[in-house]
């Protein structure tokens, strides 16, 4: 994989992540999931993990009680090397300055997300 395919790969998939992550209506989150994500995916972070689509869907599904009218985005450019991926994020109000931002490393399987850990590089207190 060349430098430009590489870097084509890591904006979609982090995309397609960030969507994820936005999206709220379960049965298209799983959709996501399954069309982006193989079956025994995990994600950690250090405050919560998750296996499998629907557990990483409910995961989601908690992130987004937790807090509502919240938006991910990304920040920065994503970069890849071979199946390996690092992209930054944030989240905070729609339409506001964003209160949270972390780094994602991802492992791919066969074009698909197989592993996601997580890092969080600012979080306010009351979060």
């Amino acid at each position: 994989m060349n430098t430009v395919d590489a870097t084509h790969i890591a904006a979609d998939v982090a995309q397609r992540y960030i969507q994820l992550w936005n999206e709220a209506d379960p049965a298209r989150r799983l959709e996501l999931l399954e069309a982006g994500w193989t079956q025994d995916a995990r994600y950690i972070d250090p405050i919560m993990q998750a296996q499998g689509r629907e557990g990483i869907s409910s995961l989601v599904a908690a992130v987004q009680a937790r807090f509502p009218g919240f938006r991910f985005n990304l920040l920065g450019k994503p970069d890849a090397h071979g199946e390996h991926l690092r992209f930054s994020w944030t989240l905070g109000p729609e339409a506001s300055q964003d209160l949270i931002q972390g780094t994602d490393f991802v492992q791919l399987a066969d074009g698909r997300l197989h592993s996601v850990t997580g890092f969080l590089d600012k979080v306010p207190a009351a979060a």
